[in-house]
């Protein structure tokens, strides 16, 4: 363990549900880094059905909350809001703390305030337009979507391929971008119209589609995730490579920054550093056979689960969360900034009865 602090807190599991213990290990700057730029980073992990809000406690302690939510993959954070999908809902959470304001320490304490029921659509990358309209990658049903009042979704957009909305997965698209506050980029497997046809093509037929034009604008890619735009370029993960870099638009080829020990998913940007959530690979067929194996294998590592913070003029990792234990495989990672020390309000005690907030 770093010289860094932990205080954890999660809510109690029954005897029927406990899991081998959640072992996290900060780089020894990693809550002192949090606290200079008050910002703190909101993760999910699929795998364990986890949600985290991570951040700083007195300066040098990192504060580590959890909630458990089935199956929780993608975010998408507003000022005062956190959006996370589950396995058949969509949750709203709300910040319930004025400006200034704490409860127990915390200046951040997200409420539940609206879910949607959307049923197991396999529900990816998430964002909020303009219109305060929330976006997603409805990776069933290979399209971007929204809520509906009285359906499971509305589809709003799909790849020109796609010659039908069918709940086939048919080319595993997952990720999303925004630009100018609209979905700009969106990020694919590969580009086959049959049911889960980019298993066969996990090796280097992923692409990046201009959602505007429908141009494929990056090609060659490798499992790719969490494509965002910042300070002007598309950054994304190749994931099948274990690279973190960005499109080269008059090439359309992806321009590696920096290789990372581990399966990169989840991506958000804080100043001049880029925060990103590395896995551990399944140790089945969809992760089976990828470039980032025989990378491990030439350089005896072992694939790590964590965030890294990396310095985007350097490409050098500065900071990083090394988490082990029950979690082995991060989705998405958001920062929330402004907030130093959030927490999350649960349905299994007295809290969710007892914070009332009042519309002025």
């Amino acid at each position: 363990m770093s010289a860094a602090t932990i205080e954890k807190t999660h809510e109690p599991e029954t005897a029927a549900t406990q899991s081998p213990p959640l072992k996290l290990e900060p780089s020894s700057k990693f809550a002192q880094w949090l606290a200079e730029l008050e910002t703190s980073h909101c993760l999910t992990t699929y795998q364990a059905g986890k949600i985290f809000m991570i951040g700083s406690a007195e300066g040098d302690r990192l504060s580590v909350f959890e909630r458990t939510l089935n199956r929780c993959m993608g975010l998408a954070v507003t000022p005062r809001s956190v959006y996370v999908s589950t396995q058949w809902q969509l949750w709203h959470l709300e910040n319930a703390m004025a400006e200034g304001r704490s409860k127990d320490g915390y200046d951040g304490v997200y409420v539940p305030q609206a879910g949607s029921v959307t049923g197991e659509l396999d529900i990816h990358d998430m964002a909020v337009d303009d219109d305060d309209r929330l976006i997603f990658v409805n990776t069933l049903f290979s399209c971007l979507a929204t809520t509906s009042d009285t359906h499971s979704f509305k589809p709003l957009w799909q790849p020109k391929f796609i010659t039908e909305l069918a709940p086939e997965d048919r080319c595993h698209l997952n990720g999303l971008a925004m630009r100018d506050g609209k979905a700009a980029y969106v990020t694919a497997v590969s580009q086959t119209d049959n049911a889960e046809g980019w298993r066969e093509h996990r090796r280097r037929g992923g692409c990046v589609i201009d959602v505007k034009t429908h141009d494929i604008v990056g090609h060659g890619l490798s499992m790719p995730h969490s494509p965002r735009w910042h300070d002007d370029k598309l950054w994304l993960h190749n994931s099948g490579s274990g690279e973190f870099g960005f499109i080269d638009f008059e090439t359309g080829r992806f321009e590696p920054v920096v290789c990372c020990p581990g399966y990169l998913r989840g991506l958000t940007f804080c100043g001049g550093y880029a925060v990103m959530g590395l896995s551990k690979p399944r140790g089945n067929k969809a992760f089976a056979g990828l470039v980032l194996d025989d990378t491990l294998k030439k350089a005896d590592v072992s694939a790590q689960c964590g965030l890294l913070v990396v310095d985007l003029t350097t490409g050098e990792t500065v900071h990083s969360l090394k988490i082990d234990g029950v979690v082995e495989e991060l989705y998405d990672v958001a920062a929330l900034a402004g907030v130093s020390r959030p927490m999350t309000v649960g349905f299994q005690n007295d809290d969710i009865r007892r914070v009332i907030s009042i519309e002025e």
